[in-house]
């Protein structure tokens, strides 16, 4: 073989060589950015509601399960736009579907019964105790994804 033949790596030959259509990176450009912040809360809520269901549990189980379960909604979302591709964004926009669906009933239901919470989620009052982010995030989320699928 001459030195100026180009091998394929690992059998592949690149997308631009061969004129197909790369798959959309979810987590490119803004993505970046929602990737990142989506990241940030995974970390966070896990956080949070590791340590208030390890030490507090009994004071507000419902709140502390609320926040676990916030966790576990930003990590799928995180790990789909890391991920990309159609699937991952369909999986994305139901997450994020159910995230604001979520911040949108806790919130309310935090400002309604307050009594119902005796300590704070993350959704608590539409995320006031995280400036807005978790109310403004899924919508974000929806719009990148839904800007993704026609891309």
């Amino acid at each position: 073989m001459a030195d100026t033949e180009r091998t394929p790596v690992a059998g592949r030959t690149p997308a631009a060589d061969t004129g197909e259509k790369r798959p959309f990176d979810l987590g490119t450009g803004p993505g970046r950015v929602l990737l990142w912040f989506y990241g940030v809360f995974t970390v966070a809520a896990a956080s949070r509601s590791i340590v208030q269901v390890i030490v507090d549990f009994d004071k507000a189980p419902l709140a502390y399960a609320l926040s676990a379960l916030a966790a576990v909604v930003y990590g799928f979302i995180t790990y789909s736009l890391a991920r990309g591709g159609e699937r991952a964004r369909r999986s994305a926009m139901v997450c994020c579907a159910a995230e604001l669906l979520g911040v949108l009933v806790v919130g309310t239901w935090t400002v309604v019964a307050p009594s119902e919470f005796p300590d704070a989620t993350v959704w608590s009052d539409f995320g006031m105790g995280y400036l807005f982010i978790p109310v403004i995030l899924p919508i974000t989320g929806m719009i990148w994804l839904r800007r993704a699928r026609n891309a």
